[in-house]
């Protein structure tokens, strides 16, 4: 090879190289030219439509009448005719105490208060004498026939008669008392049910001994009637207030996730409760449960519709809590007293818009006045210091309700 074909090789793989150069750095700089730090926002647009001011809670589920049967006596359970949801009627024998004992002591008080009417018996014949002798002397002392002494003897005896025979009455009276508490107890040892309804509790089994000499122990809970549940829900203090008894109620059970159920508000208790400085106050919410689904002391996460409204200018109730960071938080405008300010995305950039709020809950707003327009979009949340490149959002593709692309 010649040395000119040579110079002519090295020359065009020079140029190569440097066109290769160019075009390596001509990347890099538009990859750091378009790739830049900027502050996205997500915004959604205002809308008409229903909307509802809640307050939220929880509670318990309970039967609306429920009976504790106890035992008005103690002794030995000696056999149990019911069990857990089995359906009683009224009056009928649920459990047996073992009636021995109080059937000995009815007959020992019977013995005692027949024994006492005999000796009432006795004391009127013993008075029926005295008076007859006190009697005959009072006539021997009017002809002088016996001393006036011995005549005080025996009306002093007729007294004393007299006497003996009201203590006999009153002993007698004890007596009765005593026997017919022996008959009540032996009739307390058989235990029956006071209502009609349904067994949903049981605490006692055959052999158990129970003790009623403090308080009287509970045996069985009978649910009267299990179609008609109640809800005793804790309320803050801060938001009993919106709460009337008539109201509409909303809850979900974790039992059925997938269902929501209805009740009314039917007693607003005054009662307070403080546990840490907290205070609550007992709401009642009345539920009908014809299928049976919702049981005593299941968790019931309630909804309370305060107030609602059919065609409402809506907004995120997260836009009340934005507020802009940067070049965008010196443009501000002073709300009114009364009016809350919230931000509109104009040009690419928050707006301050003063508005007065009407109803709303945790998810959504009323604006009931101000200058908002409908279709508005609304600043919800704004990302600072997102490097973008071309058309990349840092809140993912651009649709309804987003911002548009960093410029």
């Amino acid at each position: 090879m010649s040395v000119k074909t040579m110079f002519r090789s090295r020359k065009a793989l020079v140029l190569l190289c440097l066109a290769l150069a160019i075009l390596i750095g001509g990347g890099v700089w538009w990859r750091i030219g378009s790739s830049r730090t900027t502050t996205a926002y997500r915004t959604t647009k205002t809308t008409r439509g229903e909307i509802m001011s809640t307050v939220t809670s929880s509670g318990t589920i309970n039967a609306v009448v429920s009976v504790s049967v106890g035992a008005a006596v103690s002794g030995t359970i000696k056999q149990i005719f019911v069990d857990y949801n089995s359906l009683v009627k009224k009056g009928q024998v649920i459990a047996q105490i073992d009636p021995a004992p109080f059937r000995a002591l009815v007959e020992q008080s019977r013995g005692n208060y027949l024994n006492a009417v005999a000796n009432v018996a006795k004391a009127k014949v013993t008075l029926s004498d005295a008076n007859r002798t006190m009697k005959r002397y009072a006539s021997l002392v009017k002809d002088g026939s016996v001393a006036v002494s011995d005549y005080d003897t025996y009306a002093t005896a007729a007294q004393s008669a007299k006497a003996a025979l009201a203590a006999a009455e009153g002993t007698v009276a004890q007596a009765k008392g005593s026997y017919d508490q022996a008959k009540t107890n032996l009739d307390y040892a058989t235990i029956r049910s006071p209502v009609d309804g349904i067994v949903i509790s049981r605490a006692v089994d055959a052999g158990q001994t129970v003790a009623a000499s403090y308080q009287t122990p509970t045996l069985f809970t009978i649910a009267q009637d299990l179609t008609k549940m109640q809800i005793l829900a804790t309320v803050d203090e801060s938001d009993i207030g919106r709460i009337h008894e008539g109201g509409n109620a909303t809850f979900t059970v974790d039992a059925y996730p997938d269902s929501s159920f209805s009740g009314v508000v039917t007693q607003v208790r005054n009662a307070a409760t403080t546990v840490s400085n907290v205070v609550t106050y007992t709401v009642v919410v009345g539920v009908d449960n014809p299928d049976l689904r919702l049981k005593p002391g299941m968790t019931a996460n309630v909804t309370f519709v305060t107030a609602k409204k059919d065609d409402a200018l809506k907004i995120p109730t997260a836009a009340l809590r934005y507020r802009p960071s940067g070049v965008a938080a010196q443009k501000t405008t002073k709300a009114q007293p009364g009016q809350k300010r919230i931000y509109v995305l104009k040009n690419g950039r928050p707006e301050p818009v003063p508005i007065t709020v009407g109803i709303g809950n945790d998810k959504e707003t009323e604006v009931s006045g101000g200058e908002l327009a409908e279709g508005a979009e609304v600043v919800v949340e704004e990302q600072t210091g997102v490097k973008v490149s071309g058309s990349s959002n840092p809140f993912g593709a651009r649709g309804p309700g987003m911002g548009p692309p960093p410029r």
